[in-house]
């Protein structure tokens, strides 16, 4: 069994760029900066560096919060990774990349210490079920 899940937190590194498939399915590309630390051997101070992320956003929900993405916007996304291989100028090239599961608007540039100021955008949509639908004799 494997499992691949990521939650990233951290800065959009450019404004998202919003394209389509030749089927005309909204693609949404954007990165994240995401701050680590380590301890530098030579100087023992605690040094800052960052981890730089691309995202891909699919479908629908990629437009509606293309607009929200702007550089600098502190977001957290959950999803899988997936790495993907082609050939440029005759050389074999890789990037592993966050297929966005979930998306949360944590805070605009400029809004300070304001966090959970848009509501998150999930890949599973809300079911508002009646009560009585669980009710049912299950079969199992």
């Amino acid at each position: 069994m494997s499992i691949n899940r990521v939650v990233i937190s951290g800065n959009l590194t450019r404004d998202a760029e919003l394209r389509q498939t030749g089927s005309g399915m909204p693609v949404l590309g954007f990165g994240i900066a995401v701050n680590d630390r380590h301890k530098n051997t030579q100087t023992g101070q605690w040094e800052d560096y960052a981890n730089y992320i691309d995202c891909t956003m699919f479908g629908s929900r990629a437009e509606g919060v293309a607009r929200f993405l702007t550089k600098g916007t502190k977001v957290t996304v959950e999803g899988k990774l997936r790495w993907s291989q082609w050939e440029k100028d005759g050389q074999k090239r890789s990037k592993i990349e966050v297929i966005v599961d979930e998306l949360d608007l944590m805070s605009n540039r400029g809004e300070g210490q304001n966090t959970n100021s848009f509501a998150p955008v999930s890949a599973a949509p809300v079911l508002d079920a009646p009560s009585s639908v669980y009710d049912e004799d299950i079969p199992f």
